[in-house]
């Protein structure tokens, strides 16, 4: 996904209205009141609660097993607390966010709240409390489950079981984690209280998540932004479990590629091309780890085009920048720039294979040490000079100057940022550590180069123009240079007009292997009827 290295703060929250008479049983985030209560949220009579209580079969008692990585969940426990001896650490996931009224957007977790525990609910809390030896307890507040126990479960349309299914619940909470302690939501409140302005217990707060956490523990300023910066710097190095999600996403993702090109032999919008992608990220994962840019003929020039409400056009590119995210959240990102009719014209084919070299320029730079915007110099000389080439720009050494920089007309962003949990990860890193700091083994980041021509630039050759070209990878630097994990993914011209073939060739052969058969299958005889006799004709008197 185009970009320059991003660094704008969390996006704030805002409270969830609770439509309705009934209230939830407990919940860590301020409730506003409803305007004027739905029709279906009456007041159940006392009849109906006392039945609605009676006759359920009760719970198995057993705690669950560990979630899956709980050890790599708790050495980042482990290293934040390592980072601020003695400090309270408070780290919320965030809630639900409107979508309309009482509706609500599919939660996603805090980043930087799952990166710590492994958990999904909304409005979790996570608290590292320092301990008086050193070190810390983990505290991690969960919503309860009452279970049948209270009618909550069936009247509180926010939390309650019936409507939104159940929680895990406290002491199952602490059992899945692997965390010191588990406490219900309901006693925060009164913790956070407690931290308030306590000048013998200095708090950080990863803020921006939750209002109410926020509101409740004094801001600590540069101390607050402290905390977000180190925990982002600490998901700049991905270890072997990250590792192992990120493939999965990005083989995910290839698939959903290959489901875009069997569906172009049918296909007449870009919005019919999204929807097929989003299937497969919705089969095989959470979610997509962005908006799908699906950008069909000169679409392909605008950046972040996701209206994605254009028609398919035989003899068009169609640039495709989309990733699955995973279960466990981590997305890929990938591009790759299709030719609709399964074949690239020779002025498609001379723009995309200047692009395919400035990314393999990319790679070759991407090794420990280097820079982390070497690749991106690497990326821009090869483009200078191809643009010069093809009569673009008078001059790559003028071009390529840094009070001139005029290839950028031309390919408007920067080839890299990093990747993992957030499509445009790590983004609280201070710049010395990101942007204009060096690359290191474990690091993920992709590799995009792209040239954009519109359709209306009068400095373009008009064969050129609307042509809009972006190949992006992702890619973990090792201890010699870097492994591209798409690879599997075609990027050469030749590669992806024989994949665009292969598939459709594929798809074509059961069909008409099918025809064949229903072709030597003998036919049905019918019996022939015989002929009528004829009557005989009666004599004349």
């Amino acid at each position: 996904m185009a970009t320059s290295i991003p660094s704008s703060p969390v996006a704030s929250d805002s409270s969830q209205p609770a439509v309705g008479e009934q209230q939830p049983l407990v919940t860590s985030e301020p409730q506003a009141p409803a305007a004027k209560p739905a029709s279906h949220d009456s007041v159940p009579p006392p009849a109906l609660l006392d039945f609605m209580l009676k006759q359920w079969k009760p719970g198995s008692g057993k705690l669950p097993p560990k979630i899956k990585y709980a050890e790599s969940f708790k050495a980042r426990r482990k290293a934040l607390s390592q980072a601020f001896p003695g400090e309270t650490i408070v780290v919320p996931t965030g809630h639900e966010k409107v979508r309309a009224n009482d509706t609500h957007y599919r939660f996603r977790p805090g980043t930087d709240f799952y990166y710590l525990t492994g958990n999904l609910e909304p409005d979790c809390v996570l608290v590292l409390e320092p301990k008086e030896g050193g070190g810390h307890t983990d505290l991690l507040f969960v919503e309860p489950n009452p279970g049948r126990s209270d009618s909550t479960f069936f009247t509180d349309r926010v939390k309650g079981e019936l409507w939104v299914g159940p929680r895990l619940g406290v002491p199952e909470s602490q059992a899945r984690h692997d965390v010191d302690e588990a406490r219900g939501l309901n006693t925060l409140a009164d913790y956070l209280k407690g931290l308030k302005g306590a000048a013998t217990k200095p708090t950080r707060v990863l803020r921006g998540h939750s209002a109410k956490v926020d509101d409740a523990v004094t801001a600590g300023g540069e101390r607050d932004k402290a905390l977000a910066t180190f925990l982002s710097e600490l998901r700049l190095i991905k270890d072997a479990q990250e590792l192992r999600e990120l493939q999965i996403s990005i083989d995910a993702t290839q698939r959903g590629f290959e489901d875009v090109i069997r569906s172009l032999k049918v296909a007449k919008t870009e919005r019919y091309v999204e929807g097929i992608f989003n299937l497969r990220a919705r089969v095989e994962g959470n979610d997509t780890g962005y908006n799908s840019i699906v950008a069909s003929g000169s679409h392909a020039c605008v950046l972040h085009w996701n209206r994605n409400d254009g028609p398919l056009v035989s003899g068009d590119l169609l640039l495709l920048d989309a990733g699955v995210e995973g279960h466990t959240l981590y997305t890929a990102d990938i591009t790759r720039t299709l030719p609709i009719s399964g074949r690239f014209t020779p002025e498609q084919k001379a723009i995309y294979e200047l692009v395919y070299a400035s990314q393999e320029a990319a790679f070759a730079a991407v090794k420990p040490g280097n820079d982390f915007m070497e690749p991106n110099r690497a990326a821009m000389q090869v483009l200078a000079e191809g643009l010069e080439k093809l009569g673009i720009l008078e001059s790559a050494t003028e071009a390529l100057k840094d009070e001139h920089q005029f290839y950028k007309r031309y390919s408007l962003h920067n080839v890299s940022h990093m990747l993992g949990l957030d499509v445009h990860d790590c983004a609280q890193a201070r710049q010395e550590a990101y942007k204009y700091g060096k690359l290191q083994a474990g690091m993920v980041l992709t590799v995009e180069p792209g040239l954009y021509f519109q359709k209306d630039d009068l400095t373009v050759p008009a064969r050129y123009r609307g042509i809009g070209v972006r190949i992006e990878d992702d890619i973990v630097v090792t201890a010699r240079g870097c492994k591209v994990l798409s690879a599997n993914i075609p990027r050469t011209v030749k590669d992806i007009e024989a994949w665009m073939g292969g598939i459709w060739n594929a798809d074509r052969a059961p069909a008409a292997k099918a025809k064949k058969a229903a072709s030597k299958k003998p036919q049905a005889r019918t019996a022939k009827k015989a002929p009528a006799k004829k009557a005989k004709a009666g004599k004349r008197k």
